[in-house]
């Protein structure tokens, strides 16, 4: 999943991007409100981690701004102000969840796990097309009940096409799930890693439609 990092404070910053890296997520890092809004008008996010207190322009007026344009990427707002009257605000400015610093990076990788699950329309914890389960706090993989442990990017480009089982996503859409910005693009790495889940999860799992892209079967 690629998920943008709002966090002008750098060692907070240091620290969940290096996280999310780990947990395997593409991660952008920008450090002021105003960079925030330019880099959400030209990239699609799978999840917004956003700090509040933020130089140029407040993340208050960055999330009413996204919901003002009816943008429904899932946001989870990352602040030190832990007022009831602050997380009131910014739940009812449209934020999926509310983390106040500090906070544990098992806590708030769980819980943008939940906010993505919520917005694809998925309350339990596992992925599924009815043929294919991931689980993404384990990143294992299940077919006829055979179960495959996935590597970092196996499990971020299965995990994009079963976010949006039926929808086929095209190279450069993939790339941008599996990698952040300054990180090279490897050339065929989508071809590559597809071949690798083909061989842990049978041919079938994952479908080629020539010229377009690639695609996980709806519920079968």
């Amino acid at each position: 999943m690629r998920v943008l990092l709002v966090e002008d404070d750098r060692m907070i910053g240091v620290a969940v991007e290096q996280a999310l890296k780990d947990a395997t997520y593409a991660v952008d890092w920008v450090r002021d409100g105003q960079t925030a809004l330019i880099t959400l008008a030209s990239q699609n996010y799978d999840v917004v981690l956003l700090d509040l207190g933020l130089p140029q322009k407040d993340g208050l007026d960055i999330l009413r701004d996204l919901r003002s344009k009816n943008n429904p990427v899932p946001l989870l707002v990352l602040t030190a102000r832990d007022a009831l009257e602050d997380r009131l605000r910014g739940l009812d400015s449209g934020a999926d969840d509310y983390v106040v610093k500090p906070f544990a990076m098992a806590e708030l990788l769980a819980r943008m796990r939940a906010i993505v699950r919520r917005k694809g329309g998925t309350s339990g914890p596992m992925l599924s097309n009815g043929m294919l389960t991931l689980d993404p706090s384990t990143r294992e993989a299940t077919v006829d009940g055979v179960t495959s442990r996935l590597s970092g990017r196996e499990f971020s480009l299965l995990q994009a096409l079963l976010i949006r089982p039926g929808a086929i996503l095209s190279r450069s859409e993939l790339e941008d799930r599996i990698y952040g910005w300054g990180e090279e693009v490897e050339s065929n790495a989508v071809e590559f890693l597809i071949h690798a889940l083909r061989k842990k999860l049978g041919s079938k799992s994952i479908k080629n439609v020539r010229g377009v892209g690639w695609m996980v079967s709806k519920e079968r």
